[in-house]
């Protein structure tokens, strides 16, 4: 049975480890190992260690950057340490990063943030399950959050 890993962040407004385990258990049967960290830039050695010790498949890095710049540049070198902690274990990991500055307002973000958490979490069910369900989707505009961009019209 495949194991995926969930690493969260105790800094995001949102328990999107939650929505991601809950969106996940209802659509296939799979061991959950989850782990929650103080903030982003935790995650890509939370995730590391979920694949190299805990076992798991795929992970889904789970964080929540503030709307300040230095936010955003922690949020980029949170990224730089997901791509190399995938590069070094040959294992995808799956980042879902809201800002907190995406939303309107309070209820756009929870919105927000609970969408593009459960349709990533879809996503590593493709990935795992039925890689060709992203095959038939490439080229389609997929937008996790947000409305789908749609194909460009030619």
């Amino acid at each position: 049975m495949p194991t995926i890993g969930i690493a969260d962040t105790a800094f995001a407004r949102y328990n999107m480890g939650r929505a991601a385990i809950d969106e996940i258990q209802k659509n296939v049967s799979v061991k959950i190992k989850r782990v929650t960290v103080p903030g982003i830039k935790d995650l890509p050695v939370a995730a590391k260690k979920l694949i190299e010790e805990e076992g798991c498949d795929i992970v889904m890095a789970l964080g929540m950057p503030g709307a300040k710049e230095q936010d955003k540049i922690c949020a980029h070198e949170a990224s730089q340490g997901l791509i190399m902690a995938q590069l070094m274990t040959n294992t995808h990991i799956i980042e879902v990063f809201v800002h907190e500055n995406e939303g309107k307002d309070e209820k756009e973000l929870a919105f927000l943030m609970d969408r593009r958490t459960r349709e990533h979490a879809l996503n590593v069910i493709k990935l795992l399950f039925k890689p060709e369900k992203l095959i038939r989707e490439a080229g389609t505009g997929q937008r996790q959050g947000f409305e789908d961009a749609g194909p460009l019209r030619t």
